[in-house]
């Protein structure tokens, strides 16, 4: 088995769930991922690896958590224009989240814990929220980590740490990206391919135009920041710092 795996839904049987529940583990992170293009040199599964990656960290760091399945395509409509994305409507990932939360609180779990590792995904978290909070029961909190500055600022600050340079991180199939690829799935990455997209993070008239024209209108490769420079113990600094900050910030969001 692999590690973390017996926190996965996916995997326990019926009365193992059951058991859990009565047990006491009655909290439960739903990851969320995307398929889309991540330049010449990641494959369209990186959101989605990544996702799945973290959730175990921050259900064994909360502790009494379980992982519910990878909700693995998200909203990408920004992608479109490379091929192999796949995008969701902003409602079809709403009504997916929704249908994940009104099934686990009806078995007993009170407190969901939804994050996404792609970015894009997370205007319609903060959006869909209040929404998934009236669907369960009162006694059922749902929260979702939606601060997308937080995420990439400890992005920069992780790239550094680990020895690294922070202008390399864009938050797209870059340094960041890159690196934690390679310390979890090596075998998704070219690393013949590696070339440098747009540097830096996206300024707001930049991020305006993404949104409205796509983002082959502000990388024509299809990358934000630059994947030159990347390593595993970059990588792994970078999952282990993006995990301390879902840990806090579902901490904040725990009123015990």
């Amino acid at each position: 088995m692999i590690d973390g795996d017996h926190l996965r839904l996916e995997f326990m049987t019926s009365p193992e769930v059951a058991r859990a529940i009565e047990n006491g583990m009655r909290t439960i992170v739903i990851p969320c991922g995307a398929v889309e293009q991540h330049g010449p040199h990641l494959a369209l599964s990186v959101d989605a690896d990544h996702a799945e990656h973290l959730a175990v960290l921050v259900a064994k760091a909360i502790g009494d958590a379980l992982v519910a399945p990878t909700i693995r395509v998200g909203c990408s409509s920004h992608h479109l224009a490379f091929p192999g994305t796949i995008s969701l409507q902003d409602s079809t990932f709403e009504m997916i989240c929704r249908d994940y939360c009104t099934s686990l609180a009806r078995h007993g779990f009170d407190r969901i814990l939804i994050f996404s590792a792609h970015v894009g995904n997370f205007p319609p978290l903060a959006g869909m929220l209040p929404r998934l909070q009236s669907a369960v029961p009162a006694s059922c909190r749902v929260s979702a980590f939606t601060d997308s500055r937080a995420w990439l600022e400890r992005w920069r600050d992780a790239v550094e740490e680990a020895g690294g340079e922070p202008i390399r991180v864009g938050g797209h199939a870059d340094i960041a990206e890159t690196s934690l690829m390679l310390d979890i799935h090596p075998e998704r990455v070219r690393t013949a391919k590696y070339e440098a997209g747009k540097p830096g993070l996206l300024s707001q008239s930049d991020l305006e135009l993404m949104w409205r024209d796509g983002l082959a209108a502000v990388s024509a490769n299809g990358i934000l920041g630059d994947p030159n420079g990347s390593s595993v113990a970059i990588g792994r600094h970078c999952i282990e710092r993006i995990a301390a900050l879902l840990v806090a910030g579902f901490a904040e969001d725990d009123p015990a």
